[in-house]
């Protein structure tokens, strides 16, 4: 055998062991992609049960007379402007991960407030389906924090493999870029005073 057949046959196999690695990189690079947008599924979905409880809890609330309207026409707002806001898990891009993040912040800022101002009316507080669906509002609440924390760690499993040598050469080749996760809301590292 000649050095020529040699070097041929050496180049050779080392293009399928590439073609080979490169295979198994972009499967293995698939899954990821796909478990992070499995978990954004996730946070939409739990986004989605908040949403759709908040129908019956304005509804249970607008039974006492007296409540502030502006409370109730802010949460209501501030639900139509969330739900309206749609992000497509293979879009997910920094800027649309923000706009939805705003608009959902908006909604729970409303809901907060219509929390603490209910409890100035003894007759709602006492009501058994605002009671329930208070606490189901909060058990949603920790889902989303729950499914929110599971999608960074998605995020966080994708881009180190996107980002670890050899495999960010077939990333780049094959278009796969890191991704973004959710970030706190600005000022929140500030403790929140309270005054009595």
């Amino acid at each position: 055998m000649s050095t020529r057949n040699i070097v041929l046959i050496v180049i050779g196999a080392l293009i399928l062991m590439l073609g080979w690695s490169g295979c198994g990189g972009y499967n293995g690079l698939v899954q990821q992609d796909e478990n992070v947008k499995n978990a954004w599924n996730k946070v939409q979905s739990d986004y989605q049960r908040r949403s759709d409880l908040i129908p019956n809890l304005v509804n249970t609330v607008k039974g006492e007379a007296n409540f502030e309207k502006s409370t109730l026409t802010a949460v209501i707002e501030a639900r139509a402007s969330a739900t309206q806001m749609k992000v497509d898990a293979k879009d997910l891009t920094p800027e649309k991960l923000q706009q939805f993040q705003a608009s959902q912040g908006q909604l729970s800022q409303a809901l907060g407030r219509l929390l603490v101002v209910s409890e100035q009316y003894p007759n709602l507080r006492a009501n058994d389906a605002f009671r329930g669906l208070q606490a189901q509002l909060e058990g949603t609440e920790n889902r989303i924090k729950v499914a929110r924390n599971d999608f960074n760690d998605a995020i966080q499993t994708y881009n180190v493999k996107v980002r670890s040598f050899p495999m960010n050469i077939f990333a780049g080749m094959f278009g796969f870029k890191a991704k973004e996760g959710f970030k706190a809301e600005a000022g929140s590292e500030k403790a929140p005073e309270v005054k009595f």
